[in-house]
């Protein structure tokens, strides 16, 4: 691992399609783990007097389609930093007609309906994760807060149901979801926020609508294109909002996220 010269980062940020830099006047560092390479170099650089390290979970050339992402190895180099907090701003569509394209929304639930993924560094050993509540309490608040400040709308709360891809849904899939109740859809929020919780870290998903899912559209559906334009148009203020939350993120940990590893004999030593 490159040395880096300054204080470590404790504040973490993952950008998804689109979001590919944050920081200014930023350390590039390359991080090897025991899992291989994270997805880029990262950033790391300083918000509001508080180190920051910044990875784009797709890569800066958006080269690893989800379900290629080497996520293992991007929550350990993080945490082998010195990162506690993670912020992971994604792109999503909406299964709701009440979320529409440019919409931010802080989810509070998860579904997985991915496949093939590792999504665990629990290799051996019974360990079980306590997962009821995926995202950090008190990061989901820092958001709200910091969308408010910049003058942002943030829809608190809804349920992000996490597919496959690279695909978009079918109109029967989408519609599927959306009468199980979910709100969001999107193909990098799992196996993500579950390592993260392994790794005892916090971590908040900040998520900008880019579409209506294919179950609420008429036409050709999900176009990619599109997606990433809305994004593209939306990056401003989605940087905003993140600069903002890193600001109001606590600096104490007085969350449940620390304590989720409590009395587990872990077959590895943390970084």
């Amino acid at each position: 691992m490159t040395e880096t010269t300054q204080t470590a980062p404790t504040l973490g940020v993952i950008g998804g399609s689109g979001f590919y830099q944050l920081l200014e006047e930023a350390e590039e560092l390359t991080v090897d783990t025991p899992y291989g390479a994270p997805s880029d170099t990262i950033a790391v650089g300083t918000v509001a007097g508080r180190r920051v390290a910044f990875l784009p979970r797709h890569g800066r050339t958006h080269a690893h389609p989800p379900h290629r992402i080497n996520y293992r190895a991007n929550l350990w180099a993080l945490r082998s930093l010195g990162v506690r907090q993670v912020l992971a701003p994604c792109a999503v569509g909406s299964l709701s007609r009440d979320h529409g394209p440019g919409a931010v929304v802080v989810p509070d639930q998860l579904v997985d309906r991915t496949s093939g993924r590792t999504q665990t560094f629990f290799e051996q050993g019974a360990l079980h994760v306590p997962f009821a509540d995926p995202y950090c309490p008190d990061g989901r608040g820092a958001v709200l807060k910091g969308a408010a400040a910049v003058g942002a709308d943030a829809h608190d709360g809804g349920t992000m149901v996490v597919v496959e891809g690279p695909r978009f849904s079918t109109r029967a899939e989408s519609q599927w979801y959306a009468a199980a109740g979910w709100s969001l859809v999107n193909m990098t929020g799992h196996p993500e926020a579950v390592l993260a919780r392994e790794l005892a870290l916090c971590y908040t998903s900040v998520a900008l609508v880019t579409d209506y899912d294919a179950g609420l559209d008429v036409g050709e559906g999900v176009q990619q294109d599109a997606v990433f334009e809305v994004f593209a148009r939306n990056s401003a203020r989605m940087r905003e909002i993140v600069l903002e939350t890193l600001r109001r993120l606590p600096e104490q940990r007085m969350c449940p996220c620390p304590g989720s590893l409590a009395g587990m004999d872990l077959p590895f030593e943390l970084p």
